[in-house]
């Protein structure tokens, strides 16, 4: 189930743990529901470029069996040249980082 208001996106934004790399940002909120959502701004660039951001970054959670909580990965400028090996590997620390 994504997230899809405001208010819930806020509420992850202001309590939950954070892992920051060069290519997106992780949010992680310990829930009993399995939620995710992938969010690219504008700065990313136009909408092409941020639609390419979020299947990239939609297929790093398809790949991962995930426990439940709420996830929200943002992408950042730089993911658009980054190597898919790279994101995993990224990804995959994040969130050793995170639910450990």
């Amino acid at each position: 189930m994504p997230l899809k208001t405001i208010k819930e996106f806020n509420y992850i934004y202001k309590n939950s743990k954070v892992f920051h790399t060069k290519f997106f940002v992780l949010f992680y909120l310990d829930d009993k529901n399995k939620r995710f959502s992938v969010v690219a701004s504008k700065k990313v660039g136009n909408a092409v470029k941020r639609n390419f951001a979020k299947r990239r970054l939609r297929a790093l959670f398809i790949q991962k069996e995930l426990k439940n909580g709420s996830f929200v990965l943002v992408a950042k400028k730089d993911i658009l040249e980054a190597d898919f090996k790279q994101l995993k590997y990224l990804f995959n620390k994040s969130l050793n980082k995170l639910l450990s």
